[in-house]
């Protein structure tokens, strides 16, 4: 159970991985030692995963956001498992669904141009031997992005 410091905690990281346990602490109203412990206990727990650097895609040449609906051609343990190590293979592949209804899986893809989209679709995804169909959709415009969750879920 996370108490009122831990979501205080997390509430900050979430706006700024980058502080120190002193920024941390007076953010939260602990003690550098409090701070630390709970920082440490929430990392070990797994609630903290890890710190990241949230880059700008666009910035390193990753102009072309594109969701890829994937329908399996079998639905067996073995043909899920083919398909999970071809995307883990795929660094391009930003995230990958498995889903309830029509499609399998929803794939998120990060790629510079509609040539490394053809190459994806064509080249990786369609000749798989775990793959029967494949559909994408490219995003025209992004409203929201980013990553931080709410603490206190209602």
């Amino acid at each position: 159970m996370l108490d009122d410091y831990d979501r205080k905690i997390l509430e900050a990281l979430q706006t700024d991985g980058r502080l120190t346990n002193q920024q941390l602490a007076a953010k939260v109203n602990l003690s550098a030692s409090q701070c630390s412990r709970r920082r440490t206990k929430l990392e070990k727990e797994g609630v903290i995963r890890g710190y990241h650097a949230d880059i700008d895609h666009e910035r390193l040449g990753y102009g072309l956001d594109v969701f890829i609906s994937v329908t399996l051609a079998t639905h067996n343990p073995d043909n899920s498992r083919r398909f999970a190590e071809l995307i883990g293979r795929l660094p391009e592949v930003k995230e990958a669904h498995a889903l309830t209804g029509e499609m399998d899986y929803m794939l998120k893809a990060s790629l510079p141009d509609l040539k490394s989209l053809n190459r994806l679709v064509i080249e990786a995804l369609l000749p798989h031997e775990s793959v029967q169909n494949v559909r994408s959709t490219i995003v025209l415009e992004t409203l929201k992005r980013t990553s931080e969750l709410p603490v206190d879920p209602k």
